[in-house]
């Protein structure tokens, strides 16, 4: 049997008072795309940045390719690629300076034209990141997060402030990552039911349901996936949630 790429166990994380992750364990299998459902508040982007290692855990067992996040920091880098909801680069340098400074932290990066054309930004390659725009900032973040052919993708909210053509050009760049491990945060059910191979949804920092799509359906009793987080949460997802805290 092989080992799954990502092995999280009883994960807990504590913000003085609140409980952002509680308990929480699941796996993802090499070449899965996993999503992680859940309203704003959820622990949905706390969970994967102690995954990523950038946060650490109060208890709980992490393990992504058999490394730990915070004792494999160096070798965990070279397999893991990471974009975040959030993301600071340097405002001065152009979109072409981005790609080749991430390019040269790995052995064999991807070509950058081939990352530009992923995302839809060649034509912006001689352009400062402050003068990006939102949607065209997250699109260059998705490139430098696969910029070393990284086994195992984090992508937090990947496609929120795209507009419907630049998501489809994303969703179809995703489709093409088959041989690699996917974790999505999302809080879009038509991006969850096109990429995703199952859905763990999460509901104030705990683990309530992890099916397939249509497994989650069948499982409430509803008629799609939008009706079924509402009667595994008691929530409705809102059009665009992106707040913090996660």
């Amino acid at each position: 049997m092989s080992v799954p790429a990502i092995q999280v166990e009883h994960l807990h994380k504590r913000y003085g008072d609140v409980v952002a992750v509680e308990d929480v364990s699941f796996e993802v299998a090499a070449g899965e795309v996993l999503g992680l459902l859940g309203v704003n508040g959820a622990g949905k982007t706390t969970t994967v940045e102690l995954i990523a290692g950038l946060r650490t855990p109060d208890e709980g067992r992490i393990r992504v390719l058999g490394l730990d996040p915070r004792r494999d920091r160096g070798a965990l880098r070279q397999v893991l690629g990471v974009q975040l909801q959030q993301t600071y680069l340097h405002h001065a340098l152009t979109v072409a300076e981005l790609v080749d400074l991430y390019r040269a932290f790995y052995p064999d990066p991807r070509p950058a034209a081939d990352l530009l054309d992923l995302v839809e930004l060649g034509g912006h390659a001689r352009t400062r990141f402050e003068k990006l725009s939102g949607g065209q900032q997250q699109r260059l973040s998705i490139a430098l997060a696969l910029v070393g052919r990284p086994r195992v993708v984090i992508l937090d909210e990947l496609t929120t402030g795209l507009d419907p053509r630049a998501r489809r050009r994303v969703w179809a760049g995703v489709e093409e990552l088959r041989a690699e491990t996917v974790l999505l945060v999302s809080h879009s059910m038509d991006e969850v039911e096109r990429l995703c191979d199952r859905v763990a949804v999460l509901d104030g920092g705990r683990l309530v349901a992890l099916d397939t799509p249509a497994g989650l359906v069948a499982r409430a009793g509803t008629t799609d996936l939008e009706e079924a987080f509402v009667a595994l949460t008691g929530r409705e997802l809102a059009p665009e949630e992106d707040g913090c805290p996660r």
